[in-house]
């Protein structure tokens, strides 16, 4: 359970609202050698990406785009590259075509500069923002052998930090995990993008990416024309000065909606959930850490045989319980055999994202200082 945070009663401005018709949406690429499939599936679906966004939420899309490889030695290319943002689909096809997957050293990659280079970028302030990370590889520093750069980031940058900033600032995190290579890490790229409000989604094929890309764009827009009401109950508790307990706002959150009927659209896998970080203890604990030299001392890397809870769901008045039955890894990993699938359902909203709205409104009132 999350410890409550400490809020003093002070004047702080208003969130400010999204416009609901737009949407910031760009891709951190890892461009090294064994990301072929994935970048060619996102150069040939873009403009459905959009369209099927554009159809669906009405939306005035802008793409963006940061490729990354590593430091030399490790790589003589390039660290990043940078596309600011545009409304060209076409543009974006473009970058994506001059993009190759080639490279890459030592296992780790430039994770960290890329999410610094992504948090640089011109986001629209009013805008719904979303980061979709496409990634096998782990960012340096995180521990474990044949990292050349086993102390962090050469260029002294701090992914954890970066991904704090990025919460405050409203940008959603979505890390496209490329399975099994990245089930190690698994954990700790959950914990990332659940610091944003954001999602882990599994991939063991490159086929399926376009379905996250709409699919994970579609509810976090549906969810961000929730968060008026959320900020709603976030702001009387610090108006009130009162300590605030992620976990029972979350569940007062969920109680309220519920019983109101809300619902909203979610981000499926084989027609399931998606696992709900805040029910993973490992995730929980990492998510919890401030830099990442904490990280390294209490990561552990996933063996893809744990136990992991399925996201809570509740179709009543009263919250679900946080945690739901377990299923084992293997169970929730589908082979491209057994036809992985993503697509988008309308249901009554869950406990798991209501935890992930309280998070977004914590962070954007940057009063959740552990």
């Amino acid at each position: 359970m999350a410890g409550k945070i400490e809020v003093q009663s002070v004047h702080k401005p208003a969130v400010k609202r999204h416009d609901i018709n737009k949407l910031d949406l760009a891709f951190a690429m890892d461009c090294t050698g064994s990301m072929g499939s994935y970048i060619n599936s996102a150069r040939e679906n873009i403009r459905k990406i959009v369209e099927e966004i554009v159809a669906s939420e009405k939306s005035d899309v802008r793409l963006a785009l940061v490729n990354y490889r590593d430091h030399p030695p490790q790589d003589s290319t390039f660290v990043t590259q940078v596309h600011d943002f545009t409304g060209s689909p076409n543009t974006m096809k473009g970058w994506l075509s001059a993009t190759s997957a080639a490279g890459g050293g030592d296992t780790p990659e430039a994770v960290a500069d890329a999410l610094h280079d992504v948090l640089k970028l011109s986001w629209r302030e009013d805008a719904t923002k979303i980061c979709v990370c496409i990634s096998d590889a782990p960012p340096h520093g995180l521990g474990g052998c044949g990292d050349g750069f086993p102390d962090g980031c050469p260029a002294g940058i701090d992914p954890i930090n970066v991904v704090h900033q990025m919460a405050e600032k409203g940008i959603t995190l979505y890390i496209a995990g490329c399975e099994p290579s990245i089930t190690p890490y698994k954990n700790f790229f959950m914990a990332i993008a659940y610091n944003t409000g954001g999602q882990y989604v599994p991939l063991s094929r490159a086929q399926v990416l376009t379905q996250v890309i709409v699919g994970g764009a579609q509810e976090e827009m549906a969810l961000e024309r929730l968060m008026e009401e959320v900020n709603e109950e976030v702001n009387a508790d610090i108006a009130a000065g009162r300590a605030i307990d992620e976990t029972e706002m979350s569940r007062r959150v969920h109680s309220k909606m519920a019983s109101k009927g809300i619902r909203s659209k979610q981000l499926q896998r084989n027609k399931a959930d998606l696992v709900n970080a805040a029910d993973v203890p490992e995730v929980s604990a990492l998510s919890k850490l401030t830099n990442m030299a904490d990280i390294k001392a209490s990561f552990k890397p996933s063996t893809g045989s744990e136990r992991l809870t399925f996201a809570s769901r509740s179709f009543g008045g009263a919250p679900a319980p946080m945690s739901a039955p377990v299923a084992p890894m293997s169970a929730m990993m589908s082979s491209p055999e057994e036809g992985e699938s993503y697509d988008v359902a309308e249901a009554p909203i869950t406990i798991a994202q209501s935890h992930r709205m309280v998070k977004k409104s914590l962070a954007r009132n940057m009063v959740n200082k552990k």
